[in-house]
Formats: C-alpha cells, sequence, structure tokens
C-alpha cells in the first residue's frame, strides 16, 4: 500500500547531462570531503590561533633570522639566549649552520607566538570584562573608557571569522547572593505593597535561606562558573526546554513577519525559491565561517555560539527529556517540503555537488505543486495531519514515536525531515492583516508545521512568507538575522522580473537536477496510529481556537520623538505596557522582559525584572486623576533611569532569575529540595509572568541603510511573537524600527475571561498617547505602505497588505 502511495509521475530532470561517470562522482566526492576536512581544519587553526595569526609567527622567525645573521652589538644577547636555546634543544654543530638557524629561530618563533597568543588571549578577555562602557551615553564617555575601547581595537585580531572571537569572550559571574535576594526583595515590594504581612513573611524566608543552604550552594556554582564555558546555559537549556512536557506550539515555539507591507511577488513559487535559496547561502557561508561576528560599537563582540544550531537541527522528543540533535553538513543535503498534505525531498546540490541556483529551485517548487495536483487523491487524512504528532505533550508524541516510527517507511520518511536543512510549507492561506498571518505562523491548521524542526519556512498564496521557530536551540535574534540577511538582500537586489519569475542566474545550472522526490509513509485511514493523528490534530485545533494575537503598527509616533524625551524608548514602552495593563485589570503584575547575555561566552538570556516601585508610582500617578504633570514627567524619568539600569545589569551578568535558577537546580542535585529552606526558591521561581515581554532587534547587519528613511517604511519587518507565558497573563513583544513608529504582538488565551489581546492593544495605544500629551509633543511624520507622507488625523491600522510590487 505505501508503494502505491509513492508512486509518481515519470520523472522529470533539470539540465540534463548524459552520461554521467560513476567512477568521476567517487572522485569528485572524494575530493570535496578532502578540501571540506581541510577548510574546516583551517578554521579550527585560524579559530585557535586567534587573535593573533599566521603572519605574527611569520614575522617573528623572520626577525629572530636577521638576529643571529646579523652581526650587531645590540642583539648579541638575544643571539646568547637563542644558541642556547639551540643546546637545550641538541642542534648540534654537524648542521649546517644557516639549517641550525632556521631551526633555532622556528623554535624560538613559534615558542614567543604561543606566549603571545595566549597573552593576547587572556588580555582581551580582561579587558572585554569591562563594562563602564554601557553604563555612560555614546556620545559622552570618559577619557578612561575612550583609551579603553582604543585598546581593544588594537589588541584584538583583524577581520575575525564567525568563531574566532569565542576564545576570547568572558565568562559569566555568578552574582554574589547577597545581591541577587537584595534585588528579588525589591522587585517584589511593589507587587505585594499591599499585604505588608506576606512581603514581611518573603523577607524572613530568604534571610533563612542565606544563613542555611544558601551560602553551600552559591559556593558549587561558583566551583562550577571556574570550569564550565557557562554556569547556568546548560541547565537552562535542559531543564527550561528540553524538560518542558507541554506542547512545545504556541507554548515554546514563536513566529517572524517578512516585510510589513512590501513584496517583490505575488508568485509563491518563485518567493519560495529565492528565499529558500537566500536562507541556504547563509547556511553555506556559516559553514565556511564567512558571516562575521556581531560587535556593538563595533568593538565588542557577541557569542555567536547559537548560531552553530540554527539550520540542520531538530528536537527530537523523549518520555522523560528531549534530545536537541545536529546533523553534519555531510548528512544533511536537503530540504522537506510539505504541501497538501505530501511531503517531498528537494536535494540542495546537483549531480556534480553545485549548489541549486535560484532558477533551479524556482522549477523544483513548480514541478511540486504540479505533481501534488495529481497526487492528492492518494493522501490519507492521517498522512494530511501527520505534523499534528510534533504539537502533542512531549511524552506522548514520544511514545508514538518510539511505537510507530522505528522501523520501514515511516522510520525512513521521519529521518529524511528530521535531517533536512530546515522544513518548508506551501500554504494555500492568505491573509490581509498582521494579526491573521501572525497567529497562522504561530500554529499552522494544526496538521501541517514540523514544530520540531529548528525553523520552518512558511509560504501563503500571495507571495508573503513568515518563519515558525523552535525555543530550544536558540533564541530569536540569532533568527532574525538570518531572516534579515535574506529580506535585505531581496530589498537591495533586482531578484525579479516583472511579472514576478526569478531573474536569470548569472550562472546557469549545468549540471544533473533530480527531481523532488515523495517520501512515503505507511499511514492507512484505519490503523491505530491513524487515530492517535486525528486525536493529535483535534487537541491542535482546540489549542489554535484558544490563541488570541493581536498584531498592530503604532504610526502617531516612534523612537524618534522618546529621544526627545531624553529616555530610553525601551524603558519608555516598558512604563506604557505597565500602564495599559493596569488600566485593563485594575492591578499590578510581574513584568518579564527578556535581555540578552551574549556578552559572555554561551550566553542566553536573562530577566529584566521590569515592575519596580518607580514603575508603579508612574502608573498610579498616570491613573488617580490628581497629580500635576510636572510630577509625571519626573516620574516617568526616574522610572526610566532605574529600568535602563536594570537592563544594563541583566546584560552584565548581575540578573537575578538565572542565578535563582541554578540555586534551584544545585539545591535540587544535593537533595536538599526536602528541607524547608528550600521553599523559598521554589516559591520565587513559581510566582506567574502575567506580563510577558521581549523587545525584537533591528538591524543588526551592520552597514545597512537606514531603516527610518521614507523609502524603507513599508519594507521593514514588523518582527515577530510568541504565546503567553501564563495562561491567564499576556504575551508582549515589540519592534522599534526607525524614528516613525512601533510594533506590538500581544498574545492570550481566550479561555481566561479576564483578558483580551484586542482590547490590551487599544489601552496600551491610549497609554502611550496619555505619555505623549504630558510633554506637549506633536505626532510624528507618518508614512503609507508605499513610504508616502499621510495626514496626521489617519486611523491606525492593523496592516493590510499591500500588493505594490506587480
Amino acid at each position: 500500500m505505501a508503494e502505491a502511495r509513492s508512486a509518481t509521475s515519470e520523472p522529470r530532470v533539470h539540465y540534463l547531462e548524459e552520461g554521467v561517470d560513476p567512477g568521476r562522482d567517487f572522485i569528485r566526492e572524494w575530493r570535496k570531503s578532502i578540501l571540506r576536512r581541510f577548510f574546516r581544519t583551517r578554521n579550527l587553526i585560524r579559530n585557535g590561533m586567534w587573535p593573533t595569526s599566521i603572519w605574527n609567527l611569520g614575522l617573528t622567525v623572520g626577525l629572530l633570522s636577521m638576529c643571529l645573521i646579523g652581526d650587531w652589538t645590540w642583539v648579541q644577547p638575544v643571539n646568547a639566549q637563542l644558541w642556547r636555546l639551540a643546546d637545550f634543544l641538541h642542534i648540534h654543530s654537524g648542521i649546517p649552520y644557516y639549517i641550525q638557524i632556521l631551526f633555532v629561530t622556528a623554535a624560538a618563533g613559534f615558542l614567543f607566538f604561543l606566549i603571545l597568543m595566549y597573552v593576547r588571549r587572556y588580555t582581551l578577555r580582561v579587558l572585554l570584562a569591562y563594562r563602564g562602557w554601557m553604563y555612560e551615553p555614546p556620545r559622552h564617555q570618559c577619557l578612561s573608557t575612550k583609551i579603553w575601547g582604543l585598546v581593544v581595537r588594537l589588541w584584538s585580531g583583524y577581520s575575525p571569522s564567525t568563531y574566532s572571537c569565542q576564545a576570547s569572550l568572558p565568562r559569566m559571574p555568578v552574582p554574589s547572593l547577597r545581591s541577587t535576594l537584595d534585588k528579588l526583595l525589591e522587585s517584589l515590594e511593589p507587587l505585594y505593597g499591599d499585604d505588608p504581612e506576606k512581603m514581611e513573611t518573603i523577607k524572613r524566608k530568604a534571610k533563612a535561606f542565606e544563613k542555611s543552604i544558601g551560602q553551600r550552594l552559591q559556593k558549587v556554582l561558583m566551583l562550577k562558573s571556574w570550569w564550565a564555558e557557562n554556569y547556568m546555559t546548560d541547565w537552562w537549556d535542559r531543564y527550561v526546554y528540553l524538560m518542558g512536557r507541554s506542547p512545545i506550539a504556541i507554548n515554546s515555539n514563536y513566529y517572524v513577519l517578512d516585510h510589513c507591507y512590501w513584496q517583490p511577488t505575488i508568485r509563491q513559487c518563485s518567493r519560495a525559491a529565492l528565499v529558500t535559496i537566500q536562507f541556504l547561502e547563509f547556511e553555506r557561508y556559516l559553514d565556511r565561517e564567512q558571516i562575521p561576528p556581531l560587535l556593538i560599537r563595533n568593538t565588542i563582540p557577541l557569542c555567536m555560539w547559537q548560531y552553530e544550531r540554527i539550520f540542520s537541527t531538530t528536537r527530537i522528543p523523549g518520555e522523560d527529556i528531549d534530545e536537541l540533535v545536529h546533523y553534519d553538513t555531510t548528512v544533511s543535503k536537503h530540504i522537506v517540503v510539505i504541501y497538501k498534505g505530501l511531503y517531498y525531498r528537494i536535494d540542495i546540490f546537483d549531480s556534480k555537488g553545485e549548489p541549486l541556483t535560484r532558477q533551479s529551485m524556482e522549477l523544483q517548487f513548480e514541478w511540486i505543486v504540479e505533481n501534488a495536483g495529481r497526487d492528492i487523491d492518494s493522501v490519507t487524512t492521517a498522512e494530511r495531519h501527520l505534523p499534528a504528532l510534533t504539537g502533542l505533550p512531549r511524552t506522548d508524541w514520544a511514545r508514538i514515536r518510539n511505537s510507530y516510527f522505528k522501523n520501514g517507511p515511516n522510520k525512513e520518511a521521519l529521518d529524511v525531515i528530521e535531517k533536512s536543512v530546515f522544513v518548508v510549507v506551501l500554504s494555500d492561506e492568505k491573509f490581509e492583516h498582521f494579526s491573521d498571518r501572525g497567529k497562522y505562523l504561530l500554529h499552522g491548521d494544526g496538521g501541517n508545521m514540523w514544530f520540531d524542526k529548528s525553523f520552518s519556512l512558511v509560504f501563503f498564496a500571495d507571495g508573503k512568507f513568515g518563519i515558525n521557530c523552535e525555543h530550544s536551540w536558540g533564541d530569536a535574534p540569532v533568527m532574525g538575522h538570518v531572516g534579515e540577511y535574506c529580506m535585505t538582500n531581496e530589498l537591495l537586489e533586482k531578484l525579479y522580473t516583472e511579472d514576478g519569475y526569478l531573474m536569470p542566474d548569472k550562472v546557469s545550472q549545468k549540471a544533473k537536477c533530480s527531481n523532488p522526490q515523495r517520501l512515503v509513509w505507511d499511514l492507512p485511514d484505519n490503523c491505530v496510529l491513524a487515530s492517535k493523528i486525528e486525536n493529535a490534530f483535534t487537541l491542535n485545533v482546540q489549542n489554535n481556537d484558544d490563541l488570541m494575537l493581536c498584531v498592530k503598527e503604532h504610526k502617531s509616533y516612534g523612537k524618534g520623538l522618546v529621544k526627545k524625551i531624553q529616555v530610553s524608548p525601551d524603558a519608555y514602552i516598558q512604563l506604557a505596557l505597565q500602564l495599559a495593563y493596569y488600566k485593563d485589570a485594575g492591578k499590578i503584575a510581574l513584568v518579564y522582559e527578556s535581555s540578552m547575555t551574549r556578552l559572555y561566552l554561551q550566553g542566553r538570556t536573562e530577566t529584566v525584572r521590569s515592575l519596580s516601585k518607580y514603575s508603579v508610582a508612574f502608573v498610579k500617578a498616570m491613573t488617580d486623576g490628581k497629580t500635576p504633570d510636572d510630577e509625571k514627567k519626573k516620574l516617568l524619568k526616574q522610572a526610566c533611569d532605574f529600568h535602563q539600569n536594570m537592563y544594563r545589569d541583566c546584560m552584565n551578568g548581575k540578573g537575578i532569575d538565572r542565578h535563582l535558577f541554578a540555586l534551584y537546580v544545585v539545591c535540587k542535585g544535593m537533595g536538599y529540595d526536602s528541607k524547608p529552606e528550600s521553599e523559598f526558591l521554589k516559591e520565587s521561581l513559581m510566582i506567574p509572568w502575567t506580563l510577558s515581554t521581549s523587545q525584537q532587534p533591528q538591524q543588526q547587519i551592520s552597514g545597512m541603510p537606514d531603516c527610518s528613511l521614507p523609502y524603507y517604511q513599508n519594507k521593514i519587518s514588523p518582527g515577530g511573537g510568541f504565546g503567553p507565558v501564563s495562561d491567564l497573563g499576556y504575551g508582549v513583544s515589540y519592534m522599534i524600527p526607525g524614528d516613525h513608529r512601533f510594533f506590538f504582538h500581544v498574545s492570550c488565551k481566550k479561555s481566561a475571561k479576564t483578558t483580551n489581546a484586542a482590547r490590551f492593544m487599544d489601552l496600551l495605544f491610549e497609554s502611550l498617547t496619555d505619555i505623549r500629551l504630558l510633554f506637549n509633543q506633536p505626532e510624528s511624520q507618518r508614512f503609507d505602505a508605499r513610504g508616502r507622507p499621510i495626514k496626521p488625523d489617519s486611523q491606525q491600522t492593523d496592516g493590510p497588505t499591500m500588493n505594490n510590487s506587480h
């Protein structure tokens, strides 16, 4: 039965090359394997030597040779030491004089080179641990910080490759226990301001914890920080992500949208081909380590460790804990396309091992669409909804996988999906508004997205696209970097013809390209597995229906106006969010904001506890109807300054929550979780994040045009979003693209009767207006979807898709 369903039409081959010699194929593959190993070895050597280079060694050997050959008085002490080294190495006089010189200078030069390499590396690590620059305005930095920046630049190597800076990054420090507990109590005081008795109880438990087991747990963390690359990231990956047993759809995965209004073509296959090629191109550059490391202020490197897991990575379900598996490029040489319940493998290299051109890829997608039309009747309902299994609770999916995908055609097909570079989903849907498109990207139709893959590219029928991303391998800024690379190239280069097809490639595909291969499944509709798939599909649809997502563009003003007020735009938005929540719920909420810790090796994120006594004072002043505007402005600036310092502390390894989490892991591991004192850790970590927020980065690639320019107003990305962390709260992500606008993504559960994403969005926009009016600032110049100025009284919209390219 499975063989009958896999039958396809007679293969059609593009760019045929007749008479392929198997012997030549073997030699070609052998040669490619040798070259691949050579370049990888070369990259390892380069990274191992950075910030020095092989030229430093050559220069050292050359100078030492001149010293030995020269007869100058001032080099005699050097000569004496070099010949003493020769005696130590038993380089005897029987060897010709110039050969002796070569041996001696090579040995001395190599020794000096090693010393120089480690001195530069550890000195750079110490220099990069300095954080004073972050607490000073970029244009008003003190002399010592300027000197520090100059020394870092001079001491760093030139043109580092993707992972060169890793060995020179500082290790993330463990905050002092006293500091963490003080900050925790300070963050909880505004939450329990109306319940002083509860606050006193928390303080008493914190003191008891510190005096009893706290110091012992702290010492274990300190020991780990001395030998581990990061004292908590491995635990964070394992216990927060991979041990989570809830479905990862909505609860963990997130989505990314493409250009806000502009789109280069309305042809789905052409857009899918171009974007796929761009992502594969980024993957090749990454494999060759040709993606330059990201630098802050063109000086301070960020950790690039997460980039190793972007492509060819799959989260494998387990009964107790999942496993994150990354496949080498020698194994992962294909992508998988899901279209109308059919699954196809596309090899990304031709018969000569050359990458497919964009036109060849376009033909592959067109072939799939045409072939699927003929084979759609052979697809069972179970096949069509098979990806729904990846949306089940992880233990359920693991048991089904172990029972029904361990051998035969189901295992073979599953292996193809899991070992693919990434998955492409061709959807028949198209959506006019950001909210509908974002919601679909987050969960699909319940049975058409493979949530376990590191990411899936989703292409809509009208040519728009987006990304669904699995979260355990890395964070949104990393995925945003890849998407920005693709969308920037689409914008800056002419890649489509006037009728929407792809432009001809500069180099045509001359070797043979095999057609996509349809994957074989053994899934008759009346089998036990089919019923499990349908149950999974029903569960996914129920979860999808329970999600409410609202995505809107705030056009009245943006970062430009906030800068005039002289406060942090991020802190400003955080206050607006808290004000909106207070209007919505009539109470204060514990607020989560993520910040990165990639200034440290293998850093991921830290939690900024945005709720503070200063933010609460501002929110209450804005709603009491009594406080004068001057006092409100003063409270705003106090709250923003405090928030900005908290954010900086979190980026610098001085956060609270990752430290508390690591203490709890040690507590469990040492068997202290049964002690009464450990209850303090449990209670602190289990307070729900009713308002979970995240800012998304914009323009991570240096040297790109300013997205505030009118020409780019309709071409920037609105960013992406995620589901609510708490079932009774909101999930809010926001993008600050340039000076004239904000984008907001607000999610909540419909089953929570007290939340409503659309209502919260309206209150947020109202709060942004209220704050602006405090300073009597006019609205910023606004632009429509074509980049043209619009009238100030135009309404803010949910962002209809504007097709203005053809």
